[in-house]
């Protein structure tokens, strides 16, 4: 996910290693001392949490990261499903009658190389530069802590380890494979995402802006004719389209985008060509487009659409161009009355400065399909979600952070916080495993006590 600029107000927690001090606020019952309470399970998190993050895996291939995060659930009491919708993992946590919630984490990682120098770096090729292995370990740790407060809450708790959502495609294909059906419809979904913001804050939607953006990522080919570098004019080549295509595609943006919406458009993969000295028969663009709505991401599209075909045409490519949606995602909107609610047990819990206004932000996730975008998947509507952002940032590098980024201590001062995505992305876990647990325990608290 996206995170705000690194000169946002934040405030920053007290301490690096230590929680921040409860405020005042509204605590559900048995939640006065849960920050202290975190304590018992910390250390069995932190296993988990080092272990996933040098072991990556990305998506539709999380059968290690699965399997750990089964182990961790299970030793919390909870009983296990495994290969729900790929390699997707459910706990069921019963304590008599009463609500039924959800807590999901993703399992899978990024196809990129770590370059964080941790000792617990990962050890191939992929990289959790997103935070999902902090996620699974707040959430197998939040189970686990609901498991020993048991007789502060009644109902059913679901925790939910989702495959393949850097891809957009593992939320759908859990929710095909009957999550609803197999395991109860929730009274309310939750789930945090790690940010580049100082640990021990969390930051909860508005009513003007989403919480992340709706998105497409499409797969275009473009055709060419191959032939030797020595006679291009007996050839066409796809390498000069795929230019010409990336450098129009720059005005989707730029020119047929009001100044008041909100777009994106990237190409992030381009592949053509096997030697210098052949020009190849296609080339392949991997185009991603954001914007803050449906309406607005479906003309973003249609001009991508419209602007391969064209500079295909003028060419002469002799086949038409293929685009392919390779996935599609809703803007996520939280629902206000139950965010509200958590909102102010989160206040309760961190402290009213600690309990931010998040602006919204140009990043997707598949989670909408588990309320009202699935509505066509699981055939009902009105499921609340609830989904903040949680900081994980060294809060003394955050302090010495200046607006531009940088820190204010000199060229040999440790480096600002690194935003997600980025091979340096590194949640400082000393100060951010602690409120990671506390928060999500403490949500899924407000909606037991909610019925």
């Amino acid at each position: 996910m996206t995170s705000p600029s690194h000169h946002a107000p934040v405030p920053a927690p007290a301490g690096p290693g230590a929680p921040p001090a409860p405020g005042p606020g509204s605590l559900p019952p048995g939640a006065e001392h849960l920050l202290t309470r975190v304590g018992e399970v910390l250390k069995p998190a932190l296993t988990h949490y080092l272990d996933l993050h040098a072991h990556p895996e990305v998506s539709g291939e999380e059968a290690r990261t699965a399997d750990r995060f089964g182990l961790r659930l299970a030793a919390a009491g909870c009983e296990l499903t495994h290969g729900v919708g790929g390699h997707g993992v459910v706990g069921v946590l019963r304590n008599g009658d009463g609500p039924r919630v959800l807590l999901r984490a993703e399992l899978d990682a990024l196809p990129m190389r770590e370059r964080s120098g941790l000792p617990y770096a990962s050890r191939n090729d992929a990289m959790h530069a997103c935070g999902h292995d902090l996620h699974l370990a707040a959430a197998a740790g939040a189970a686990d802590l609901l498991a020993r407060l048991s007789d502060r809450w009644r109902g059913t708790l679901l925790v939910v380890g989702q495959p393949a959502e850097e891809t957009l495609a593992g939320a759908g294909a859990m929710l095909r494979d009957g999550l609803y059906e197999r395991f109860g419809r929730p009274d309310a979904v939750l789930a945090q995402h790690a940010a580049p913001m100082p640990s021990g804050t969390v930051a909860h939607a508005t009513d003007r802006a989403p919480m992340a953006a709706a998105g497409a990522v499409l797969d275009v080919v473009l055709h060419g004719r191959g032939g030797h570098v020595a006679t291009p004019h007996l050839a066409v080549d796809p390498v000069v389209t795929a230019a010409a295509v990336v450098t129009r595609l720059q005005n989707v943006v730029a020119r047929e985008t009001a100044p008041a919406d909100q777009v994106t458009l990237t190409v992030g993969t381009v592949r053509a060509g096997t030697a210098a000295n052949v020009i190849p028969d296609h080339a392949v663009l991997g185009v991603a487009v954001r914007a803050a709505g449906d309406a607005s991401l479906d003309r973003a599209l249609a001009a991508v659409r419209r602007i391969v075909r064209a500079e295909s045409a003028a060419a002469g490519a002799p086949r038409e161009p293929e685009v392919t949606v390779a996935s599609r995602s809703a803007a996520l909107w939280c629902d206000p009355h139950t965010t509200d609610s958590i909102r102010r047990a989160h206040t309760g819990l961190l402290g009213p400065a600690r309990v931010l206004p998040w602006p919204g932000s140009m990043a997707t996730e598949d989670f909408p399909l588990f309320g009202d975008a699935g509505a066509a998947i699981h055939g009902e509507r009105g499921i609340p979600l609830v989904y903040w952002m949680l900081g994980v940032a060294d809060p003394d590098t955050w302090r010495r952070t200046t607006s531009d980024g940088t820190t204010s201590d000199g060229p040999d001062a440790a480096p600002s916080p690194a935003p997600n995505h980025s091979p340096h992305f590194a949640p400082h876990i000393g100060s951010a495993l602690r409120p990671a647990i506390a928060a999500l325990t403490i949500a899924a608290l407000d909606r037991f006590a909610a019925a």
